[in-house]
């Protein structure tokens, strides 16, 4: 038997290593490359995200993509799709339990109450972006990994910061050209008038013919049963009890002031008795925000006054919204939306012979330090072929740094539009240069 495994160890050291499957070459399902061409869109979102936020008076804070899992199964809640189906969940080898960040409310608040934010002046406004993680079928402008941005108001639950966030969501897709937005807009209440209107709910529902998940959906969150997505559910909803005609004093109070702040700011909206949104931790005002013809909401939010002590922090009322990057790129793209890429001209260096080649490295940054765009093509030799590019890529001069001139120590200024040559000391190209683009 030794000599037996041996012999197949000396058979196995002599073979060539197998080559990667197909599979293996290819990115996982629901994730994607994002290629060069697709980044003039996506920047200009996360541009003008990053600018409004600071208009705003928003701070950005960014949290791990890895957090324990029970932030979510505490926060976002046990019966959520999210916690229960989309979630990627992973052991290390200390047997902590570790989740790809499926959301980022959930973090934001852990880490505002871990940092002491709390002793900060009040409230504080937070934004983000980057990338989540959901296990979720991958469709139409949704996929496993995404990046999202978002921006939330935590420490203070006066009603005007609702409308703020509302009225900073419009302005985002306003800024981005993005027309006929509708905003959806409904209350849930609070700890005192929820409690009776999820029996009024569970009650209803229970006389029906309902699909396996909402019968699951009954004891653990009434609510819910108004989010269901499955068509053999979705008659029953007009039936439903309205949470609008159950709210508190309180809740219907704080709500009405929201739409007030809403029609002064002139922010179209229409009122949705049944939208309720998918998250355990939302109270009071909730919203969804859809492009004219998509049934897939752009940006979501709400109040989520109750998330700090679901996750074992102290009371405190917060109001976000989160947008998925992704998405909003699809129906720029799918609308025609045109994204004005603004670039600076850039001079194209030619070079002729090695020693130019060479020299031509330190003259590159030389143009770098003096915020100069350059561009250069090392691997093509001829004065054609560069010359061709340099007009492909519009630039306004050439440089033309060939065997003469490098031993001279000059350059050869072209303008690209008359043709017209001059021939410039290599110590002053750069100042030369900088005075010809203005």
């Amino acid at each position: 038997m030794p000599q037996a495994n041996n012999k197949e160890k000396r058979e196995t050291r002599g073979r060539q290593p197998e080559k990667p499957s197909v599979n293996n070459l290819q990115n996982p399902k629901g994730m994607r490359d994002i290629l060069p061409e697709e980044w003039s869109v996506l920047d200009k979102i996360m541009n003008t995200a990053r600018a409004l936020s600071e208009f705003y008076g928003f701070s950005r804070i960014e949290t791990p993509v890895l957090e324990y899992a029970d932030l979510f199964s505490r926060g976002v809640g046990l019966g959520t799709d999210i916690v229960e189906k989309e979630m990627y969940v992973l052991t290390t080898k200390g047997g902590d339990k570790l989740a790809l960040r499926p959301e980022y409310t959930a973090p934001v608040m852990r880490s505002y109450i871990q940092q002491g934010m709390s002793h900060l002046p009040q409230p504080r406004r937070l934004w983000y972006i980057g990338p989540v993680f959901r296990h979720e079928n991958p469709q139409a402008m949704r996929y496993r990994q995404f990046t999202q941005f978002g921006m939330e108001v935590l420490g203070n639950s006066d009603p005007i910061f609702d409308a703020e966030i509302i009225i900073a969501a419009y302005r985002l897709f306003e800024e981005l050209k993005i027309k006929n937005v509708t905003i959806e807009v409904n209350s849930i209440g609070c700890k005192t008038c929820q409690p009776a209107y999820r029996k009024k709910l569970a009650d209803y529902y229970r006389k029906l013919d309902i699909c396996e998940d909402c019968k699951i959906r009954i004891d653990q969150n009434p609510l819910r049963l108004l989010d269901c997505k499955n068509e053999k559910c979705q008659p029953y909803k007009q039936g439903a009890p309205v949470i609008l005609d159950n709210l508190c004093q309180n809740c219907r109070s704080h709500f009405r002031q929201v739409l007030e702040y809403l029609d002064e700011a002139k922010i179209p909206y229409v009122l949705n008795p049944r939208l309720v949104r998918g998250l355990d931790y939302y109270s009071r005002t909730v919203f969804e925000t859809f492009a004219e013809g998509e049934s897939s909401a752009l940006a979501s939010g709400g109040r989520y006054d109750y998330l700090a002590e679901m996750i074992g922090g102290r009371s405190t009322p917060a109001v976000g919204v989160a947008a998925g990057i992704e998405r909003i790129a699809e129906i720029m793209k799918s609308r025609g939306i045109a994204v004005q890429q603004k670039t600076k001209e850039k001079v194209f260096i030619i070079h002729v012979g090695d020693m130019s080649k060479k020299k031509s490295l330190s003259l590159i940054e030389e143009f770098r330090k003096s915020g100069v765009p350059v561009l250069s093509e090392p691997s093509k030799e001829s004065l054609s072929a560069q010359m061709e590019l340099a007009a492909k890529n519009n630039a306004p001069l050439a440089l033309i740094f060939g065997q003469k001139e490098s031993y001279e120590d000059n350059v050869i200024i072209r303008d690209m539009e008359s043709g017209v040559q001059e021939v410039v000391p290599i110590t002053k190209v750069v100042e030369e240069v900088k005075k010809r683009l203005r």
